[in-house]
């Protein structure tokens, strides 16, 4: 049977603790002696202009071989940085031809070169492109969705970090064909795992009650907040290690922590290729269903809590992000509005958390 939430002094104490341990967990990792990447200290958009054997990139698509290419930007002190590049295309379901003509892009850099650079450690970084490269409304989806990473390290500093990009491709082979377009890369899992002290988990799938229950609790709400059905705690697919669009971390076993990525399929996101797994019986990825587990009830009250303490900096994300414009503001907007109304209303919380937990 589903556990009931009681509204008791038990309660009251539960979401106390809630937020005294969050509050720790943040002020131990910002004291601790650990590498922290410069590129994901600074939430600045970053100007760059990525330079390329581009026709060749899109129409082979190649998953192990790199191109030669280009990388430069401008630094903080206005000076021009220009970096030697090598590049492939990655992903899954957005390197297809069907779905995407500009395939998510997987950036390779040599460790010497970026020493000193804003790019200091970092080696092989995922880039979130635009899928659609003539179709304006890609971008603020590209944004769109740079906004679901911002929104959970807002949460938890148990997150993959993001940099947005504003950037120039040149394609080489075609003198004069560039275009500018939004795109962001994202934190390297073993960058995750030095700033937390934890390694990557390498398994096929775990049970629920290995998982770190107040992490996963706080993961499956914030799955909530952004309407995002398309991921799995504790099972990967069928050719790849443990999980779906969560990467596990952990000091060798159980309790395992979970971080999520991948948020194309997510309502916040609402993509025009994305649609729900028709097993869960939604209309749309717009519609939120909850997916937590309900051996981690006893923390969703303080998990809520914790949601509404945060509510004004995750609405000031949205607020301060220029790029997006007026009617994807407004929409998201009103999108958030809905999540802070349901965990602010008892009868919602027990229809829609504690009786859809599974």
């Amino acid at each position: 049977m589903k556990n009931i939430i009681q509204h008791s002094n038990l309660t009251t104490l539960t979401v106390a603790l809630f937020l005294t341990l969050s509050q720790a967990v943040v002020a131990q990792t910002e004291s601790a002696d650990v590498e922290i990447r410069p590129l994901f200290l600074n939430h600045e958009m970053m100007t760059v202009r990525i330079e390329a054997p581009l026709t060749t990139l899109m129409r082979k698509r190649p998953e192990d071989e790199y191109l030669d290419g280009s990388f430069s930007y401008t630094d903080s002190a206005g000076q021009e940085v220009k970096l030697d590049l090598k590049l492939r295309t990655r992903g899954r379901f957005r390197r297809q031809k069907s779905t995407c003509n500009f395939t998510p892009i997987r950036l390779n850099f040599g460790k010497k070169q970026v020493a000193g650079t804003e790019f200091a450690g970092q080696d092989k970084l995922k880039l979130v492109t635009h899928c659609q490269t003539r179709k304006k409304r890609f971008d603020q989806l590209v944004l769109r969705e740079y906004l679901a990473y911002r929104i959970l390290q807002t949460l938890t500093n148990k997150s993959f970090g993001a940099r947005l990009m504003q950037i120039t491709y040149v394609n080489t082979e075609k003198d004069g064909d560039s275009y500018t377009k939004y795109g962001f890369v994202i934190e390297d899992n073993d960058d995750i795992g030095v700033r937390l002290g934890l390694t990557e988990a390498e398994t096929r799938g775990i049970k629920s009650r290995e998982l770190d229950a107040q992490q996963a609790n706080l993961v499956s709400v914030y799955e909530y907040l952004i309407a995002n059905t398309d991921f799995s705690l504790i099972l990967g697919p069928p050719d790849d290690n443990c999980c779906h669009n969560a990467v596990l971390f952990s000091n060798g076993g159980a309790p395992y922590t979970p971080i999520p990525y991948d948020f194309d399929f997510s309502g916040l996101v609402n993509a025009p290729y994305a649609d729900p797994n028709p097993i869960l019986k939604i209309r749309s990825v717009t519609q939120r269903l909850y997916r937590g587990r309900c051996i981690n009830n006893e923390f969703l009250e303080g998990t809520f809590a914790y949601f509404l303490d945060k509510e004004s900096d995750i609405r000031g994300l949205v607020t301060e992000l220029e790029a997006l414009d007026d009617k994807n503001r407004k929409s998201i907007t009103k999108f958030l509005d809905a999540f802070f109304k349901d965990i602010s209303d008892p009868k919602a919380k027990q229809r829609k958390f504690v009786k859809k937990c599974g």
